[in-house]
């Protein structure tokens, strides 16, 4: 609920672009995009350059569509690019991703998850260099993300598949990855898509996990709050906030993989910037 008091903490101001990182938000960054030769970007150079992928991320431009106050395309692709396939983002995702449970009171690693998938259309391209499929529940042809958030919707891991791959056939494998990660993980809730015998033998045999799931009620008319599935479904409410992410716009599913993950990088940082001026 927006109240004068907590308004404050959710504004602004002061920014060239609203995307823009705050000093407090830059801080927590930094230090995971320093330069490695003396010949690298200075770091204001660098913030400049993450500024400009977060500009994207936040408004879904093209890449040559960026403003001319913000450094050129080329220099930011290929800074993105590298930032992904160098595990930079995989590093600063997992720092603040501890840091944001320990200040929420929480275990730095998760005893339970929910899982969950969502078919995203494929945009009008040139060419699709990564396959994409028909998802003939939902009417989507294009790409389907298979998620799995902690109790607080905050990524734990992700799998982008063609959208005609089966919920429990992308999420197996997504589990094993995450359980290699988050070794006390042993509860995961799911909907009925995840439901069946091998499905629970599988994960159980994956660390241990117990697979729950989680229906709804049968006598349930219209829309209902499903216990833990909301936390999930907030989470992909959360991503649809970035436009870059509303359609599947990349004809590499690593590009996707990295603008999610880019996402949950931001969303993490405003809440840590927001906690401790709060505190």
């Amino acid at each position: 609920m927006w109240t004068p008091e907590n308004r404050g903490l959710y504004a602004r101001p002061g920014l060239r672009y609203p995307s823009d990182l705050t000093d407090a938000e830059w801080d927590l960054v930094r230090p995971f995009l320093r330069r490695r030769t003396r010949s690298g970007p200075a770091p204001e150079r660098l913030r400049e350059i993450l500024n400009a992928v977060l500009y994207v991320l936040s408004t879904g431009c093209q890449w040559r569509a960026l403003p001319r106050d913000l450094p050129p395309r080329s220099t930011v692709h290929g800074w993105f690019v590298r930032w992904h396939c160098d595990g930079v983002l995989d590093r600063l995702h997992f720092a603040l991703y501890q840091q944001v449970r320990e200040l929420e009171g929480r275990h730095a690693s998760p005893t339970a998850a929910i899982v969950d998938s969502q078919s995203v259309k494929s945009a009008e391209k040139g060419r699709h260099i990564d396959p994409i499929g028909y998802d003939a529940a939902k009417k989507v042809k294009g790409k389907k993300r298979h998620l799995i958030v902690d109790t607080l919707g905050l990524m734990l891991g992700l799998n982008v598949t063609p959208a005609d791959v089966q919920d429990r056939d992308g999420f197996l494998p997504l589990l094993k990855s995450v359980r290699r990660v988050f070794v006390f993980l042993e509860r995961l809730f799911a909907d009925g898509a995840y439901s069946g015998a091998a499905t629970a033998a599988a994960a159980k045999r994956t660390g241990k996990v117990v697979l729950e799931i989680v229906k709804r009620s049968d006598a349930a008319k219209g829309f209902v709050v499903v216990a833990k599935r909301w936390i999930v479904e907030r989470t992909f409410g959360w991503l649809g906030r970035c436009r870059r992410l509303v359609k599947d716009f990349e004809n590499l599913t690593r590009t996707q993989l990295a603008f999610v993950q880019l996402a949950m990088i931001r969303l993490m940082t405003r809440r840590i910037a927001r906690l401790c001026q709060s505190s």
